[in-house]
Order: C-alpha cells, then structure tokens, then sequence
C-alpha cells in the first residue's frame, strides 16, 4: 500500500497555523512541532487534542492509521491557498487532495502508449508515471470519512463520502484495472450447499 509519509514530511509550512474547523467545544486541532531531528521547528502534522484528560489506551492499527491521515489532511487544509477551515471542505477539495497524492505514490501505472499496457507483470522498466494505487486511496478515504464524523461531523456534510468522491475511486479502479492488467473485482463468498428440508414422517395412525 503507498505511504503517504513522503507528503507529511515534504509539505511542512515553515509557520505553524491553526485550523478553524467546525468541531465541538471540547476538541481542537492544532499544529504541532518537530522536536527532534534537524530540530528546525516545522509543523509535521495535525492533531486532535481534547481539552478533558483522559487515561491512555493503546490503539489499533486502523485507529492509528486513521488518525494520521486525519492530521495528514489537517496539514493539507493548513498548507492550502488560501487556507481552509474544514466546514468549508467540499468534495472538490477531497478530490484535489487526491490528486495532490498522487506525486508521493509508488504504483506504475501504463498509460495507453506504453507497451507494457494492461500487462500484469511488464518484463522492463518503462517511463510510465507513479500513481497512489486505488486501494490505498479507497482505504484512505474511507478512514477520512469515519473520522469526520468521530470528529463531530455531520454525516449529510461528510466532504469524504461526496457523489463527485465515489465517482472518482470509481474511475480510478477502473483505469488503473486496464493499465496494470489485474481485477479489483472482489470475489463473491461460496455459499455452503444447503440441505434438502426434512420431510415429516408418514402418518402411521391414519385409517385403513
């Protein structure tokens, strides 16, 4: 799956910005510092932080996963020209975040003049560009929109799950389906054979 690593830390602003979304009282996102490393002070990421303290708890790897791509967003909002408060985010804003992802993918993707089109396996390297691959973009939104509304997002409002979004996770399947040569189709679950139903015993006790 493509990382989006490269994007969290080539795309750092020198100052650190705030976001304004429209969240609760009680959560805020603010931008965070590097303290380590070259130590120069550029925000690296997002995050959410609750005003009430609470224990820790060890995440999952999806809920970690999901966090980082929320501040990973954040940064994107705070990175924006001009910058954008996420009650603002539409779906055309989720969409320009994804094609900004894909100068950070690792996927080949053919184009039509390639040889190597629609070839699953190409024998020789060719020119062709690096794309996000659509799982990890349809994992990524998927994980976007969950954390919109864990956030306080109305989910009638949700930017991540816009018609305009799912048309292009669409497309996006599709297209890299016939340039890579490989089937996103997902495959149906056999049903165990049922058995027949039980027929109910003859009435011994009917009259001759």
């Amino acid at each position: 799956m493509d990382s989006l690593q490269g994007f969290e830390t080539s795309n750092a602003s020198p100052s650190s910005t705030a976001l304004t979304p429209n969240f609760p009282a009680s959560l805020s996102m603010t931008a965070v510092t590097n303290t380590t490393g070259s130590g120069n002070g550029n925000p690296l990421s997002v995050t959410v932080s609750s005003s009430s303290s609470t224990s820790p708890t060890t995440l999952s790897r999806y809920e970690n996963q999901k966090r980082r791509d929320w501040n990973t967003f954040g940064q994107y909002l705070c990175n924006h020209r001009p910058p954008l408060s996420l009650s603002r985010c539409s779906g055309a804003h989720v969409l320009e975040f994804l094609r900004y992802l894909d100068q950070f993918g690792k996927t080949k993707v053919h184009t039509p003049l390639c040889p190597f089109f629609g070839h699953p396996n190409p024998p020789a390297p060719c020119p062709c560009p690096l794309r996000q691959a659509w799982g990890s973009l349809d994992a990524l939104i998927g994980r976007l929109r969950a954390a919109f509304e864990e956030h306080g997002g109305k989910p009638e409002a949700n930017p991540f799950g816009a018609r305009a979004v799912r048309l292009y996770l669409r497309e996006v399947r599709d297209s890299q389906a016939k340039a890579r040569g490989i089937s996103y189709e997902k495959k149906k679950r056999k049903r165990p054979p049922q058995a027949p139903p039980s027929l109910p015993p003859p009435n011994t006790n009917q009259n001759q």
